[in-house]
């Protein structure tokens, strides 16, 4: 999983392609495998009552589960569904592009996602980070930015400076409106500076929000950098076969089958 670059990869697409794409659906697909799961993995509470898979990378990324909304054909489903509603065929892929950069994007964690569903369950991965996502939000953040997960969402942080023209207003005119009508709409509907703040949005969200998570894991709390393959050591990554493992942790300490050792948080 990623925790800037979905935010910022439609902005490097949008300054590439240009009017090529349509930036709402763009936007969509980048964030469509979450959208509606993530929550679960973390839990989301309301009235004293809380949510929560019970087994959060098996819901996640796995089958049974909802691990299909990451894989190619998903994407490829909903932008045909796109089309056949909307008959514009630019929504259509500008869709599929957001999705399919968001399923292989987290390829790069230690689970993968299930790229070539239905056709196979398969996890693909290259392990280049540790996927912790069953430990909290908190210790799953920690993981991450104590590992190469940072350095590939600090990527797209430096090319979503470059891309800075994007966020312009007269950019935002001359390319974004031009190219998608919804806009349009919505400037009429709402103040200027409210449909701006709406585009703009993910992208300093994405930013800012990679700069406070760093300050967060490594300033207020003192987690240990470790861009090894596979890292951070503290942490216990999720994979394939770990998922299908059973039996008591071996370490006492431990808070579960796949959790983190708090021993060896700080060390």
């Amino acid at each position: 999983m990623s925790w800037a670059a979905h935010d910022l990869e439609p902005y490097a697409f949008q300054k590439h392609f240009g009017k090529r794409v349509a930036f709402i659906p763009l936007l969509i697909g980048s964030y469509g495998p979450d959208m509606l799961t993530k929550w679960l993995v973390y839990g989301v509470g309301f009235a004293g009552i809380t949510l929560k898979a019970g087994d959060t990378q098996q819901f996640h990324r796995g089958w049974p589960g909802v691990g299909f909304t990451h894989s190619l054909a998903f994407g490829l489903l909903i932008a045909l569904i796109i089309y056949a509603v909307s008959r514009n065929k630019v929504y259509a892929y500008s869709f599929l592009m957001g999705h399919w950069a968001h399923a292989l994007s987290d390829v790069g964690d230690s689970l993968g996602t299930m790229l070539l569903f239905p056709f196979s369950t398969e996890t693909y991965s290259i392990g280049a980070w540790a996927y912790a996502g069953q430990t909290g939000r908190y210790l799953d953040a920690a993981a991450y930015f104590s590992s190469f997960g940072f350095v590939w969402d600090g990527i797209w942080v430096v090319v979503a400076l470059f891309s800075w023209r994007v966020i312009k207003r007269d950019y935002f005119y001359d390319v974004v409106v031009a190219a998608d009508g919804t806009w349009t709409w919505l400037l009429k509907r709402f103040p200027e500076y409210l449909v701006l703040a709406l585009y703009r949005g993910s992208y300093f969200y994405g930013i800012t929000r990679w700069v406070a998570w760093l300050l967060w894991v490594h300033v207020l709390h003192s987690y240990d950098f470790d861009l090894t393959w596979g890292g951070p050591y503290w942490v216990e990554p999720v994979t394939t076969s770990l998922v299908e493992m059973t039996g008591p942790c071996s370490c006492p300490t431990c808070c579960g089958p796949l959790g983190a050792c708090p021993c060896v948080t700080n060390q």
